[in-house]
Parts: structure tokens; C-alpha cells; sequence
């Protein structure tokens, strides 16, 4: 957690120097020295507040009004910079234009140009921002995705799966929002819920009553669950107990066989891919969840992070459900996210295992999704 803080810090630093530089220097330029030193504060109290957000997400010690200012500010910062560094790379390209063609820059166009594309990027910043607060904190979009299954047994035919994943209750997502989201889930009724993970940003005894709401899923088949990463740093043996107690079923390296109506359905669950480096009796298994199973129609593996679909196709999984990249949460992360995961967001297969990535229930960080809503799954096994 030290080594992510302190990347994290670093990068944040950076950004400052370059707003420094290519926003706030040419503004202040024409400006009086009580503007300039005004707007420095700002910019710097600003970086402060970023680490800050980031260590009260996960232990506190920040008033509510100050962390919500402070993750909102993160986001804006983070799409100006985008913004700006757009900006430098197109003016680069016009530079170099103008000289390839032979002719002198004119100093006070380029002035014009990066004071007004200056203020663009924050106004754009602006408004990415006000509509990425927008769509998180609006109800999640409910997808509806068929999964069609060569030899599906007829008893299975239109089997329901409501899926969460990534709600990450905490400072900022509380009690309502879950209790909400849980109504919501219910109301599909659903033949088996699958919660696969970042359940949390908090210990248990900070939020026990935020998570409350969990006891009220009710599927004909069981709600189950996974870890995910943030499990881990958050006390991942007392939430897996705390999820227990609540009705759900943690699955650890295990399964369950859900038989119903002459259909055999096996469901398993692994832990977070990366859960080794913090708990090493913990290691990811998606085989293990699976070794001396009995017979069984159709197989799903909840396994938070999608790069256990390598394993799961070797394993013979029919479908693995994921989550954990929330779709790159808002621009342009949403762009690259698919560098890192290429299985990423949506329905996707490996060999003849499908896997289906869901965007987020709720947020990490920022609370921002621009572009990229929040959701709620309800996969529907079909016969292909």
C-alpha cells in the first residue's frame, strides 16, 4: 500500500508541475503578483489534498465535505492535464509545421493560442467533470446480456444470473446507495446473485451497518462471493465472515453445486489474482475451485480480476464473471484500459469459456464516471 501511495504521490506531483507550467504560468503572466501567488496556493493546496483523499479512503480522518471536495478535485485535475497534454502534443504538431515550411513563429499568436486553449481544457474539465459526478451518483444502468451455451440442457435454458461487482462502499458509497442497488437487484428475480468483489474500502467495524443491506439479497439459487483486491486491504477474513453472516457464500478456492429442476449447476469462486503478495494461503486457484466436483451441466467461476480467464479456459469453465477494471471508470482511461486487461469490459470468450466483465456497480476514487456508467448485470444463460 506504501509503494502504490508513493507512486501515486509522485504521479500526482508531476501533474501539478506541468499545470504549473502549461496552464497556470502563461494565465499569470498578465496577471498582478497577488493573482499569481493566489492561484499558486490553490494549485498546491490542491496536491496536498490528493494523497490526503487517498490515505482517508481507506483509514479516514478527513471530514466527509472535505474528502468529497478533494476526490472531486482529483478527477478535475487529472481531465485538465489530459486536456492540456492534448493540447501540447497538437501544438507541437503546428510547431513543427511552421517551421518545416519555413516560417518564423509569431509570439503573440502562440500566446493567443495556449492562453485560449488553456481555457478550453478547463472549461471541457469543467463539464466532463459535473457530468462524470452526474453518472455516479445516478442509479446503476442495468445490462442485459444473453450468453449462449452449445448443449444447454432445456431445465437451464433462460437461467438468470444478477451480477454486482466493484461497489466499493466506503467514505463516499454508503448505506443508501447499497440498499438501493440491493431492491434493485431483487426485483429482477434472479436465480442466483454473484457479488464479485471490491465489496468494500473500509474495515468491518467502520462500516458493519453500511453493508447491512447485503443480508436482504434473496435469489431462488443463493447469493455468492469472491474477494477482490481491495478485500485484502481491508481485512479480508473478517469480510469474508462478515459476508457469511449476512446469507451470502463466500467462495475461497471452492465450489457449490446448485441442482434444481434436473439441471446441474456448479458454481465457484477464487480469490483475487492478486491476493498471494498479501495472504499466501489466499493464492488464486481457479482449477482448485473446481478439483473433485461432481457432475455437472454448466460451470461458473467468479473470479474478480478477468486475467483469471487463462485459467479458467484451462480449467473448462463454461463462464467466468469479473469486474475490478470498471471499464477504465471515466476518459480517457476508458481508452487504454484494454493495455492492461484485454478482456475488459462486456462479454468476451477465451477458447470455449465465456467471460463477462462488468463496469462497476459503484466507484473507486474520483467519484466520476464519464462515459462510463455504472452497472448492474443480469446474464441469461441461452441455448446457442
Amino acid at each position: 500500500m506504501l509503494i502504490f501511495l508513493s507512486v501515486v504521490t509522485t504521479g500526482w506531483a508531476l501533474i501539478h508541475f506541468y499545470l504549473d507550467r502549461r496552464l497556470l504560468r502563461p494565465w499569470a503572466a498578465q496577471r498582478s503578483v497577488r493573482a499569481r501567488r493566489i492561484a499558486r496556493s490553490m494549485l498546491w493546496i490542491g496536491f496536498l489534498l490528493g494523497p490526503l483523499a487517498m490515505v482517508a479512503t481507506r483509514w479516514g480522518g478527513l471530514p466527509t465535505a472535505v474528502l468529497w471536495f478533494a476526490l472531486v478535485h482529483m478527477g478535475a485535475l487529472w481531465l485538465v492535464f489530459t486536456l492540456l497534454l492534448m493540447r501540447d502534443l497538437g501544438l507541437g504538431v503546428l510547431r513543427l509545421t511552421e517551421k518545416f515550411r519555413g516560417r518564423e513563429p509569431d509570439p503573440e499568436r502562440r500566446r493567443f493560442l495556449t492562453n485560449a486553449t488553456g481555457a478550453g481544457a478547463l472549461s471541457v474539465g469543467g463539464l466532463l467533470t459535473s457530468w462524470g459526478l452526474y453518472e455516479a451518483l445516478a442509479p446503476p444502468e442495468l445490462v442485459e446480456v444473453d450468453v449462449p451455451i452449445a448443449g444447454l440442457s432445456p431445465a437451464l435454458d433462460g437461467y438468470l444470473i444478477a451480477q454486482i461487482s466493484d461497489i466499493h462502499i466506503g467514505p463516499t458509497i454508503k448505506r443508501g446507495f447499497l440498499a438501493a442497488v440491493v431492491a434493485r437487484v431483487n426485483a429482477l428475480e434472479p436465480d442466483m446473485i454473484a457479488v464479485t468483489g471490491d465489496l468494500v474500502d473500509g474495515s468491518v467495524a467502520s462500516l458493519r451497518d453500511d453493508t447491512a443491506p447485503l443480508g436482504d439479497l434473496r435469489a431462488r439459487d443463493g447469493a455468492y462471493f469472491c474477494t477482490g483486491n481491495h478485500e485484502y486491504y481491508s481485512g479480508a477474513e473478517e469480510w469474508l465472515e462478515e459476508v457469511a453472516r449476512l446469507g451470502l457464500v463466500p467462495l475461497v478456492n471452492e465450489h457449490r453445486l446448485v441442482t434444481r429442476d434436473g439441471f446441474r449447476l456448479l458454481v465457484a469462486g477464487c480469490t483475487d489474482y492478486s491476493a498471494a503478495r498479501m495472504m499466501p494461503e489466499h493464492a488464486s486457484d481457479p482449477k482448485g475451485a473446481k478439483e473433485g466436483a461432481p457432475e455437472h451441466d454448466v460451470s461458473v467461476l467468479l473470479a474478480h480480476q478477468p486475467k483469471s480467464i487463462h485459467a479458467a479456459a484451462e480449467a473448462g469453465y463454461t463462464l467466468q464473471l469479473s469486474g475490478h477494471t470498471h471499464g477504465g471508470q471515466f476518459f480517457p482511461v476508458n481508452l487504454f484500459v484494454g493495455l492492461a486487461h484485454p478482456f475488459s469490459i462486456g462479454l468476451g470468450k477465451q477458447d470455449d469459456t465465456w467471460i463477462y466483465v462488468n463496469r462497476g456497480t459503484g466507484y473507486w476514487g474520483p467519484p466520476n464516471r464519464a462515459g462510463v456508467p455504472s452497472e448492474i448485470t443480469l446474464l441469461r444463460l441461452v441455448r446457442a
